[in-house]
């Protein structure tokens, strides 16, 4: 059945790389954001692939069950394991989706491989420029905890991201714990990345379809579409959800991919 989920391990310059798919036909590669791991996009694989595509999401280098190199974390390199990934799949062409720092990555990947990203679909992405580089220097740490004897980091950690999940979705709160505390000593290096990176020196050498897209809650990216539209890109406010949106909403989540692939 092309729906079951399949794992795999490709190897790359940073050590193996994780990923899961579903489906065959034309990739679609998503990737998420951090401290999370594929599993953000768990519900969201099996429609996409369900719809005739080969729905690929990997663990970004750095998290997950992905090689966790020494040395800082910067978007650029985020984007050599993804090229790494794309090239030993033999992925010539495929649709490239990003939510928040998966997004960030998505932009540096279709800069570098331009006519190889058939689509690219940014979901609550950051527009990283010198005025959120300025705002991000004064910023409290987003995810960081300092570790202590009888546990209570763990439940700083959960209520750091509580308020992004309504009542009933604790199951994606527990999955983010999981991701999270698999790189607790490095957690908060994926946003740190995310405030170097020069977005708008790269934004013209993408050349691919584009289109942004927020959730209506996730009031960090939201200010975001008005500057992606002004680029001449599609922005779309989604129904509903706050940060963890693919997780939400995963049927209106893969039903934008869906439209979206159809369209290119």
């Amino acid at each position: 059945m092309t729906h079951v989920l399949r794992r795999g391990y490709v190897p790359s310059p940073f050590g193996q790389l994780h990923y899961a798919e579903c489906g065959a036909g034309e990739p679609v590669l998503m990737l998420h954001q951090t401290p999370r791991s594929w599993t953000e996009y768990l519900d969201v694989l099996p429609l996409v692939g369900a719809a005739g595509h080969r729905a690929i999401a990997m663990d970004t280098l750095g998290f997950g069950a992905s090689a966790k190199p020494d040395g800082p974390h910067s978007v650029e390199r985020f984007a050599d394991g993804v090229l790494a990934l794309v090239d030993a799949l033999g992925l010539d062409r495929f649709h490239l989706v990003g939510h928040h720092t998966g997004g960030v990555i998505a932009v540096e990947v279709a800069a570098r491989l331009q006519d190889r990203v058939a689509g690219l679909l940014l979901s609550g992405t950051p527009f990283v420029d010198e005025e959120r580089r300025g705002r991000a220097a004064t910023r409290k740490p987003v995810d960081h905890v300092d570790p202590r004897p009888d546990g209570s980091h763990l439940l700083e950690l959960w209520n750091r991201r509580r308020g992004f999940y309504r009542p009933g979705e604790e199951a994606a709160l527990h999955r983010f714990m999981v991701d999270a505390l698999t790189v607790l000593d490095r957690v908060e290096e994926g946003h740190l990345a995310v405030t170097r990176y020069r977005m708008e020196e790269r934004l013209p050498y993408v050349t691919a379809r584009a289109l942004a897209v927020c959730a209506p809650g996730d009031h960090y990216s939201l200010p975001a579409l008005e500057k992606f539209a002004a680029l001449g890109w599609e922005t779309r406010v989604l129904s509903g959800g706050h940060v963890p949106v693919p997780e939400q909403l995963p049927q209106e989540f893969a039903e934008v991919i869906r439209e979206w692939v159809a369209k290119g």
